[in-house]
């Protein structure tokens, strides 16, 4: 019995590395999730990727989409599908926020990071973000090695 608690992550923190390599993160939020079966379980096993996911807004409520939780190996037979689109918890003010700023060219709603907070429960850290050019990633970069290069030297 002891075996089967160990595996379970009281402190899961799933990042999107890439999500602010790509993106100049404006605004962030964190929301709730509506999780179905044994969800719950895969993220706190880990089996969660979040790189290519992205949230959207539809009859005003916003969900995210692309967000992989792989099916947990001892659920039933009907494991809810890993890649369907799931509904993110927020108020209404925060929706009509978001909504309104995502009307701006060039803006889109990025999953950054995927916890679990201090009562057990799954949230989503979102961000605004605005697309790098060619030119802003190879700073990015820059910026990286040098830090990296400093570090070694202390």
């Amino acid at each position: 019995m002891t075996k089967n608690k160990d595996r379970f992550s009281k402190h899961i923190s799933i990042k999107n590395r890439r999500a602010g390599f790509e993106y100049h993160l404006l605004e962030t939020w964190v929301a709730g999730m509506v999780l179905h079966g044994s969800e719950i379980k895969s993220i706190r096993e880990g089996k969660v990727n979040l790189s290519d996911a992205y949230g959207y807004i539809h009859n005003g409520e916003i969900w995210v989409k692309n967000l992989q939780i792989s099916p947990y190996a001892n659920a039933s037979f009907n494991a809810p599908e890993p890649m369907r689109d799931r509904k993110l918890l927020l108020s209404k003010r925060e929706i009509k926020k978001i909504n309104a700023q995502l009307e701006e060219k060039g803006l889109t709603l990025v999953v950054v990071k995927l916890f679990i907070n201090d009562r057990g429960l799954a949230k989503l850290e979102i961000a605004l973000g605005k697309g790098k050019k060619l030119f802003d990633k190879r700073e990015s970069i820059k910026d990286r090695d040098v830090k990296r290069d400093l570090e070694r030297n202390y």
